[in-house]
């Protein structure tokens, strides 16, 4: 019997010939014709207004980060219950991080405890759309609004996912997407940084390029470039581009077979997990899917531990997720503690998330479908 992976990659449309295209261009650095089409596609999805395709959703949290001149002494408020990459990203600039606890429904961000936790030195807040289903963005906008204080989407699950009918990455004055390979769309490492306010694009193209005015160079607006502001090296290969273009492009069909499998999975699920107190996804009814991933909350982490364990006897590779930052070696050096954050830890103990891929088969699903059934 074969192994069924929590994850696998593969080509769904013109991936490979996009390549090709690119490596007989000669021109296989970043903003070259892979890269442009896969911006301006970005942009006709998110409704945002200016795309700028990055290394990862790592380094494009990183320039927002330098783009609001994050600076030590500055705090940002980030839920316990991320990647590591939604904190690094500012505390590399010297900002402490503010944890925040989830909601017990969707484990987003709880917006309730927001403005208990802002300062006077708050200079952001980033809310993690988890698993695709937007927080509750309203509440989140009107309290950074009152403030002055920016609102950064880490988008890295939710895109195509809506909230009130506005796409997710479009709402706050940045947002960030991850293009890993357990994404919805891949080319193996990669990101975007999505910009709703205009007023940061023309430096965002500078950071994205080493500091430099590279971009107005290659546009003609200045008849040399040269460096003009702190930046790094962000710009995603053309040639992985090509990659992502040939995904981008079948999106629609990427997302109608991701929204098969999880919708299976919850009416296959939902009565053998009420019947035993786990928990499935939970989406607001004015917030739309992005089918990222599907994942169950056992009642302890002892049943999960066992879970885990019976799905791997029958061949399936399922897994857990975040442990909550906040009790990290380095979350605790900004003086967090166990109990701040307590849905957070008990997500981090009891979570599991089920194999979900572009490319699973039928035959694969009722295989997972059929195997959770079988726990007791």
């Amino acid at each position: 019997m074969l192994e069924i992976k929590f994850n696998k990659s593969s080509t769904v449309g013109k991936e490979l010939l996009y390549i090709a295209e690119s490596l007989i261009s000669g021109q296989i650095s970043g903003d070259q014709l892979f890269t442009k089409k896969c911006q301006e596609l970005l942009q006709d999805i998110t409704s945002t207004k200016k795309a700028l395709l990055t290394t990862s959703c790592t380094h494009a949290l990183e320039m927002s980060a330098l783009l609001l001149n994050i600076e030590p002494g500055d705090e940002v408020i980030v839920p316990s219950f991320t990647f590591v990459s939604t904190v690094n990203a500012f505390v590399l600039r010297g900002a402490k991080p503010i944890f925040i606890d989830s909601r017990p429904d969707t484990l987003n961000l709880d917006e309730k405890l927001l403005s208990d936790l802002i300062t006077p030195n708050t200079k952001a807040i980033v809310p993690v759309h988890y698993a695709g289903v937007s927080c509750e963005m309203d509440t989140i906008i009107e309290i950074a609004q009152e403030k002055g204080i920016a609102v950064i989407e880490d988008n890295a699950h939710g895109l195509f996912g809506k909230y009130k009918n506005k796409p997710l990455g479009s709402i706050g004055v940045m947002a960030t997407q991850s293009f890993h390979e357990t994404k919805n769309i891949t080319c193996g490492e990669g990101g975007a940084l999505l910009i709703n306010d205009t007023a940061f694009i023309e430096r965002a193209e500078i950071i994205r390029e080493k500091g430099t005015n590279r971009s107005k160079f290659f546009r003609g607006q200045v008849d040399k470039y040269t460096w003009v502001d702190i930046g790094s090296s962000y710009v995603l290969a053309d040639i992985l581009a090509g990659f992502l273009f040939g995904q981008l492009e079948q999106w629609k069909f990427i997302q109608e077979r991701r929204k098969y499998i999880w919708e299976q999975y919850f009416a296959e699920l939902s009565n053998w997990a009420y019947k035993r107190g786990i928990k499935l996804p939970y989406t607001p009814d004015d917030c739309s899917q992005a089918f990222h991933m599907f994942y169950l909350v056992m009642p302890n982490l002892d049943t999960r531990t066992s879970f885990i364990k019976h799905l791997k006897d029958f061949g399936i590779s399922a897994v857990f997720h975040y442990q909550p930052l906040h009790l990290s070696p380095m979350g605790q050096t900004f003086g967090a503690q166990r109990g701040d954050c307590k849905v957070a830890e008990n997500a981090g103990d009891c979570l599991v998330r089920l194999p979900f891929f572009n490319s699973m088969t039928d035959d694969q699903l009722s295989r997972v479908i059929d195997a959770v059934k079988k726990f007791n």
